[in-house]
C-alpha cells in the first residue's frame, strides 16, 4: 500500500481515509455491500433461488454453475446480464452472492468517472467477492481498459510518478467475480463483452409468473389479495416485476381508502383504471406516443428524435422505457425509416388500421 499515493493520479481508499478522519469523496464505495434494510425495494428482494420467481432457464443454469464453482473451490466466471429494465438483474446478482456465501459490492458505471474510482473499488475487494456494475455499457474508456487485466489476470497495471520518473507496476488482485448488467448489450465494446464467461438475456415475465410475484410481494407487505386480484394486476404490469411490485402498493392504497382493504379483481381493475393504466399495461405516455404517430404522422414511419421532441420526452426514455414493451406487445414496429404503429396498435386505441379502412369501401 505504501507505493500508492493520494495526490493527483494516485488512489485513495475509503477505509484508510475514514481512519485518518478525512472526507471520503469516492462515490463508489458508498454501497460496498448489499444491506437488506427496511426500504420497499430491499424488503421484497428474494435471497435465494426458491424466492426468485421467473427466468426458469437462467436459474437452472446458474444453479449448476454455482454448484460447480463450489466443488472446484474457485470463484465464478464473470457474468453479464442484459435485458429491459426492471426484470431483476440486480436481484439475481444478490441471489448469486447469497448462494455463494460471499459479499457483493454494488456500483454503477456512471459513478466510475475517474481512474481512482475503479482502482479504489478493485483494491478493496476480497477473495471470492462479487463486484456488480449496473449499466456497464456506460463505462468510460479509461475505466474499461483498467478492467481488462483485472478480469483476465486479476492484476492492476498502475503508473507511478511523472515524465522521466514514471514507472509501471503490476499489483495483484484477489480473485473476484464481476457481474455486469445492461439494458443495451449492443453498446458494449467487443473486448469487454468477450471477457465475460457467461452472458444471459433476461426475458419478460408471463402473466402467471407476475401473478406469483404479486402474491409474494403482497404477503411480505401484509396486503390481503386473492388470486384474481393478483392476476388483474399482473395483466397490466407490462411483463415486468418492478412494475408489478409498484402497482401492488398503489392498488393497496386504493383498497384501504376506498374499499374494505382486500384486493380482489374488481378493486384491482377499478384502481388501475383510475391510475389510467389500461388492460395492456399502457399508461398515458404510451398511449400518447401511439396517438401522436397516428394523428400527426399518419401512423408512421417517424424518427424517434421527432417523437421525443413532440412528446417533450428524452430520447432515452422513449427507447428504454416505452419502446421495449410496445415492440414486444406488437403495438409498435421499428423499421429502417422509423417507428410505425402496427394494426394491433390501431385496434388497441379503438381505431381502424389503414388496410382495414380500405376494405370498408
Amino acid at each position: 500500500m505504501a507505493i500508492i499515493s493520494d495526490n493527483e493520479g494516485g488512489v485513495s481508499f475509503p477505509r484508510s481515509s475514514q481512519k485518518n478522519g478525512r472526507n471520503n469523496r469516492n462515490p463508489v464505495i458508498k454501497s460496498e455491500s448489499i444491506e437488506y434494510d427496511n426500504t420497499f425495494e430491499n424488503s421484497i428482494r428474494p435471497k435465494d433461488f426458491d424466492g426468485y420467481i421467473g427466468q426458469s432457464a437462467l436459474k437452472e443454469t446458474l444453479k449448476i454453475t454455482l454448484e460447480a464453482a463450489k466443488l472446484r473451490e474457485k470463484p465464478l466466471d464473470h457474468m453479464l446480464f442484459y435485458g429491459p429494465p426492471g426484470l431483476g438483474k440486480t436481484t439475481i446478482a444478490g441471489v448469486i452472492a447469497s448462494q455463494m456465501g460471499v459479499d457483493i459490492k454494488i456500483t454503477s458505471a456512471p459513478a466510475l468517472e475517474r481512474p481512482r474510482d475503479i482502482i479504489g473499488i478493485l483494491m478493496s475487494l476480497k477473495g471470492g467477492e462479487i463486484l456488480f456494475i449496473d449499466e456497464i455499457h456506460r463505462l468510460n474508456k479509461v475505466a474499461e481498459e483498467i478492467l481488462y487485466p483485472a478480469m483476465e489476470d486479476f492484476t492492476l497495471d498502475m503508473t507511478m510518478g511523472k515524465s522521466q520518473t514514471a514507472k509501471t507496476i503490476r499489483v495483484p488482485l484477489p480473485k473476484f467475480t464481476l457481474i455486469g448488467a445492461t439494458t443495451k448489450a449492443g453498446e458494449l465494446s467487443s473486448p469487454l463483452r468477450d471477457r465475460f464467461g457467461m452472458v444471459h438475456r433476461l426475458e419478460f415475465y408471463t402473466i402467471e409468473e407476475l401473478a406469483q410475484v404479486v402474491k409474494r410481494t403482497a404477503k411480505i407487505l401484509e396486503i390481503d389479495i386473492d388470486d384474481k386480484g393478483a392476476a388483474a394486476i399482473a395483466r397490466r404490469s407490462r411483463g415486468t416485476p418492478r412494475i408489478a411490485n409498484r402497482l401492488v402498493k398503489r392498488v393497496s392504497d386504493f383498497a384501504i381508502v376506498k374499499y374494505d382493504g382486500k384486493i380482489n379483481e374488481k378493486v384491482a381493475n377499478d384502481s388501475l383504471d383510475i391510475l389510467k393504466i389500461d388492460e395492456f399495461g399502457l399508461d398515458n405516455t404510451d398511449r400518447a406516443l401511439l396517438s401522436l404517430i397516428i394523428d400527426k404522422y399518419d401512423g408512421g414511419p417517424v424518427g424517434v428524435e421527432t417523437i421525443a421532441a413532440a412528446l417533450s420526452e428524452d430520447v432515452r426514455t422513449i427507447e428504454d422505457v416505452c419502446e421495449p414493451y410496445l415492440l414486444q406487445a406488437g403495438l409498435l414496429q421499428r423499421t429502417p425509416r422509423g417507428r410505425k404503429v402496427s394494426p394491433e396498435g390501431y385496434r388497441h386505441l379503438g381505431l381502424l388500421a389503414p388496410a382495414e379502412q380500405q376494405t370498408l369501401f
